[in-house]
């Protein structure tokens, strides 16, 4: 799961960035640590903690690989086509991730509703985030963080970003967060919600009151961090994250495309209609199937084509992109947290 910070990185060609990569890569590994050392101590850093988390560090050649290979997905991504909705929902939505999210659901107790009243986002949709970002705990990635993260940042081709992330890191540990602790994916997400070590420091939260944001064992803290970056993200309490939407071939879709061109992730908005408000589609003759205000603003999204289903979508949709810029990830989100309440 790419979070929002890696989400709003733009993405160079794949050819300027070997350059880059190149170039970075004339400084030795051991001197580059050296320097975001140094970088680290003016922010705060102890050299006790410099020294224990980079002792023996060695770039991973395994990341590096799996770095290339995301450019050259990314880079792909050129085709008017799209995969189809529902064959991804089938795979990853499967009647066990269903099943363990209920499962986890049932299991909160006070706890779903604490959070609810603290932050405004229900339960089922933290719960849902869990479930796809690491099985519900069980697959939280086994990458040493530390070197991944100064893999990536002394390869060079995004190094503004992964050596803050590094340094950050630096501030994790610094912070007391065992060096055993510090593992995760290969790109430097980790814990239950993969946070990045910047959000970590941001956002993350201690829901327990036991004086530690322990996203990786605490349940607790665990759901009370992605409540507060959803709501960061700008969480609107009291509305769904979108509703199923029946239209019909005599709908009105005259001038209903976006003309509005994202910033961030512009492909994946672009799938998405201009915004009107709820009455205004019933106007059109489009018509939710689930209970949503009239004035709520919802964009129409028909992933799979005008013959498929289709969605009003609110601004909670747009906020779990922000969680992973991807249509695919959001709508399985979405519809895990109303499978898991249903």
């Amino acid at each position: 799961m790419t979070i929002r910070l890696l989400a709003s990185v733009a993405v160079f060609s794949l050819l300027a960035s070997l350059g880059s990569a190149a170039s970075a890569q004339q400084e030795t590994f051991n001197a580059y640590l050296e320097s975001v050392g140094q970088k680290a101590r003016s922010e705060g850093v102890r050299d006790s903690t410099i020294s224990n988390v980079f002792a023996g560090l060695t770039p991973n050649e395994r990341v590096m690989a799996l770095d290339r290979d995301n450019v050259s997905s990314s880079g792909s991504g050129t085709s008017t086509g799209f995969p189809s909705m529902a064959n991804y929902i089938a795979r990853h939505n499967s009647q066990s991730r269903i099943d363990g999210g209920r499962s986890a659901y049932r299991s909160l107790g006070a706890l779903a509703s604490e959070v609810e009243r603290e932050y405004g986002v229900p339960a089922q949709y933290l719960v849902a985030i869990w479930g796809h970002e690491t099985a519900y705990g069980a697959v939280k990635g086994s990458f040493d963080l530390p070197r991944s993260l100064a893999t990536l940042a002394w390869e060079g081709r995004r190094r503004d970003l992964f050596e803050r992330e590094l340094i950050d890191v630096l501030k994790i540990a610094d912070a007391g967060i065992p060096r055993s602790s510090l593992v995760g994916s290969w790109a430097g997400a980790f814990g239950n919600p993969q946070f990045l070590p910047s959000v970590y420091l941001r956002l993350a939260r201690d829901g327990d009151g036991d004086g530690v944001r322990d996203i990786w064992n605490s349940r607790a803290d665990t759901l009370h961090s992605i409540a507060n970056y959803f709501r960061d993200a700008g969480w609107r309490a009291g509305q769904p994250w979108a509703v199923r939407a029946y239209v019909p071939n005599s709908a009105d879709r005259s001038g209903i495309e976006s003309d509005t061109a994202s910033p961030v992730c512009p492909r994946v908005h672009s799938r998405h209609s201009r915004w009107l408000t709820v009455r205004e589609w019933k106007e059109r003759g489009i018509t939710p199937a689930a209970p949503i205000g009239d004035d709520v603003l919802t964009a129409l999204f028909e992933p799979d084509g005008p013959s498929a289903p289709g969605y009003l979508l609110t601004q909670n949709y747009r906020v779990i992109l922000e969680y992973n810029c991807s249509n695919y990830y959001a709508m399985s989100v979405g519809l895990l947290a109303d499978e898991i309440i249903r």
